[in-house]
């Protein structure tokens, strides 16, 4: 009986690490649902594949999914989104280009913004939250419009729309990151209503996730640039250890 069952889990480990070829869905918790061709499950996160194409795809912390389940719906590529109608050479090279080009433009920090996406959306361009906002960046029908984009989910629209926003916010809010986090998920009218972010445990999540991803990178940032730093230091360095090499016993003093 011990043997069938360590059989029975290797089996299922080996058949969790196979990729499933099929249009689903993965639900998450936080009600969010992501669409993808296949996924694969690499232990902690499971990797969604958005497409055909291996480099497309974003990774979930795999205890975030509730479940899957077959996606019933019309398949997007058949609605005339201005982002699959385009050319392949006219697609960004990657969203992290997109995002850093956007956000200079709105005088950003790219990392902040990404952060954002991360908490939004997961990165999924096509998300829908069961309130209807949609996206990378989650714009709300009337935000959008507001913001004069026409076709959330074309990717750079989107992020276009919603860094704009998120800039207004932050304007509005004298650069209090918090409380422009805390407007851009509850609305700026709740964001007044109680001096600061409010007491719902969403909007006070929210705002920690996107607080501490925007730190976590910082911090890997500054760990870089010092590990860079003494990297430069050593090879500036070496000039005088080849030099000592080069005469490596010490030279006697002249007799007296």
């Amino acid at each position: 009986m011990h043997a069938l069952n360590k059989v029975g889990l290797a089996l299922g480990l080996w058949l969790l690490a196979i990729p499933v070829f099929a249009a689903d869905l993965a639900i998450l918790h936080n009600g969010f649902s992501v669409r993808h061709e296949r996924r694969e499950n690499l232990g902690t996160v499971t990797r969604l594949y958005l497409d055909n194409d291996t480099s497309s795809y974003v990774d979930i912390a795999s205890d975030q999914i509730e479940r899957f389940e077959r996606d019933q719906s019309t398949p997007v590529a058949a609605v005339p989104l201005a982002v699959a109608a385009a050319p392949a050479a006219a697609k960004p090279q990657n969203l992290n280009d997109l995002i850093n080009t956007i956000s200079d433009r709105h005088h950003l920090d790219p990392d902040l913004v990404s952060s954002v996406i991360h908490a939004e959306s997961g990165f999924n361009p096509r998300a829908i939250s069961p309130k209807g906002a949609r996206g990378l960046m989650q714009l709300m029908p009337q935000t959008a419009s507001r913001l004069g984009v026409s076709n959330v989910f074309d990717p750079r629209a989107n992020v276009e729309g919603g860094t704009r926003y998120l800039g207004e916010l932050l304007e509005r809010y004298n650069f209090d990151v918090v409380k422009a986090l805390a407007a851009y998920n509850a609305g700026p009218g709740r964001v007044a209503q109680y001096r600061g972010v409010p007491p719902y445990y969403e909007t006070q999540a929210y705002v920690a996730k996107i607080v501490r991803d925007f730190n976590r990178k910082k911090l890997a940032q500054r760990k870089a640039a010092a590990a860079m730093a003494s990297q430069k230091k050593r090879i500036g360095q070496q000039p005088e250890l080849v030099k000592q090499a080069s005469n490596p016993n010490p030279v006697s003093p002249p007799a007296r």
